[in-house]
């Protein structure tokens, strides 16, 4: 944040550099989860996945039993991740364009682009870790707000898995 208030945005040169920046960044990343999707389908991977799903906060409802494949879980994820992106450079179309904010994109170049080497589907289709661990699916949901809104932890163990199977809420196999 303190090196962007230095960069003289007034100065066309420097702002179409930054603005290309911000382009190739957001095509490096839509290139990533093109690639990921590649893998994805290309691994075919059709071992079960079951677990629980929060209901959302304060909706009144049971945790919801899913149970899919490990591609069908990925390709969610993957989608999330799209449309993220997606909502990202509408956000930061409107700020720049509309708004006249110069000092985002040159942050909105960086982070995103980190965060996606951070993201568990890079980690496990493109850098190849093996998905133990952290990386086992189901991923665990995000921290912070956007974690608590969500209506808090999936829950993989057995005795939570079976309840909510007798609970007959959900259970439906995605193929």
């Amino acid at each position: 944040m303190q090196i962007s208030k230095k960069i003289p945005f007034d100065d066309p040169n420097v702002l179409n550099g930054v603005r290309a920046l911000y382009v190739v960044s957001n095509i490096v990343i839509f290139s990533i989860y093109l690639y990921v999707q590649a893998q994805i389908n290309k691994k075919n991977d059709m071992t079960v996945v079951k677990y629980v799903e929060p209901a959302p906060l304060g909706s009144g409802e049971d945790p919801k039993f899913v149970a899919t494949t490990v591609k069908a879980y990925d390709l969610s994820q993957l989608r999330t991740l799209f449309k993220g992106q997606a909502m990202g450079v509408g956000m930061m179309a409107v700020m720049h364009f509309y708004f006249k904010y110069t000092n985002p994109l040159l942050i909105q170049s960086i982070i995103p682009l980190k965060g996606a080497f951070e993201g568990n589907l890079v980690k496990v289709h493109l850098l190849g870790y093996p998905a133990t661990g952290d990386l086992q699916r189901p991923w665990k949901a995000a921290g912070g707000f956007m974690g608590a809104m969500q209506g808090g932890e999936i829950k993989t163990d057995k005795k939570s898995i079976e309840a909510a199977e007798r609970a007959g809420r959900g259970g439906v196999k995605d193929e």
